[in-house]
């Protein structure tokens, strides 16, 4: 048994941890195996902090996406309806222009119709009187056209006074 070599590393290893024991090498690993179970800890905090943060962060991101898509759709709804007002009043506009261009139309046309209805009557106005002129020059004599004017100046002479 003492001749074994097992049994001689067997004793060397309780001596060795004997000795560890003595100068509290032991102490001093469950301290720093508890600092550092203390800083995993404190990190796995930090990490569900950082986490809970970013979360956070997301939902506002998200929630502003969600107002600003809103807000996206609000303002293409007011162009549309600005649009849908626009077409109409133009509309409007321009039946309101036609109206009063198709108004002045005629009325020139009514004019255009009063100046020549005028100016026909003129015309025949005129070609009367040079047709009657032209009767009574060539067929009344001398004396008949004097006692025709003679008779006009009495009636005017009686009209005046």
């Amino acid at each position: 048994m003492f001749a074994d070599t097992t049994f001689w590393a067997f004793v060397g290893l309780i001596v060795f941890f004997a000795v560890l024991a003595f100068f509290g090498v032991h102490r001093t690993i469950g301290k720093a195996l508890d600092d550092r179970a203390e800083t995993i800890r404190k990190e796995l905090d930090e990490a569900r902090r950082l986490r809970e943060e970013a979360q956070e962060m997301l939902a506002s991101y998200e929630r502003r996406q969600r107002e600003a898509a809103e807000e996206a759709e609000e303002i293409i709804r007011q162009a549309r309806q600005e649009a849908e007002y626009l077409r109409a009043n133009a509309k409007k506009e321009i039946s309101q222009r036609i109206e009063r261009r198709r108004v002045l139309a005629e009325r020139r046309i009514e004019q255009a119709e009063a100046s020549a209805v005028k100016e026909i009557r003129q015309r025949a106005a005129d070609l009367a009187v040079e047709a009657a002129g032209s009767l009574l020059k060539d067929k009344m004599t001398k004396t008949q056209r004097n006692a025709l004017i003679k008779g006009d100046i009495e009636a005017l002479k009686g009209k005046l006074n």
